[in-house]
């Protein structure tokens, strides 16, 4: 969500003033650069770790995320930075459904996925199968998790290819795009 909180004026009871989201008309706004994590100068891990946080807690999302690298380092004897970007890589999809309202009734239209886009949902992906996997901890599961996304097996990634299969099946309602 883009835009800029302003205070405005309120009716004078309580709060003299409240803050009201002011959205731009036509500019469009400019995301924020994600800083890289402390330990491995990567912004693509501090954006995994701020999915995996819940609550504020980003010390504990951290410990998780760095934990679960350690896992991966120790079963694979690989750089573990790199299993991740190829976990992310296999898990990204290129195609999705969007709804769209068209004389009445709703059509699935297959669109492009930008590629900021492609990223948030491989690791939405990835973060939320790991926490609906059965093994014990937080750690053990993400881990799991970008082991099978990097296999090209798992949960994430039979999520991207239910995305794909539906908007393959909707391809003939294509030219309802906008």
């Amino acid at each position: 969500m883009g835009g800029r909180w302003e205070a405005v004026a309120g009716d004078g009871a309580a709060f003299p003033f409240f803050l009201e989201m002011k959205m731009p008309r036509r500019q469009v706004i400019e995301k924020r650069p994600v800083p890289p994590d402390p330990k491995y100068g990567d912004s693509l891990v501090t954006s995994c770790v701020n999915v995996i946080m819940k609550r504020g807690k980003k010390s504990l999302a951290q410990r998780i995320v760095y934990d679960a690298f350690g896992i991966i380092q120790d079963r694979t004897g690989e750089e573990p930075l790199q299993v991740f970007k190829q976990a992310i890589e296999n898990v990204k999809p290129v195609l999705e459904v969007k709804s769209r309202r068209v004389g009445g009734s709703t059509y699935q239209i297959p669109v492009d996925v930008s590629p900021s886009r492609r990223v948030a949902l491989s690791l939405r992906w990835i973060v939320g199968s790991a926490r609906s996997r059965g093994e014990r901890g937080m750690t053990r599961r993400l881990a799991a998790e970008l082991l099978d996304a990097y296999n090209q097996t798992g949960s994430a990634i039979k999520k991207k290819e239910d995305t794909h299969r539906m908007a393959e099946a909707n391809k003939a309602f294509a030219h309802y795009r906008w």
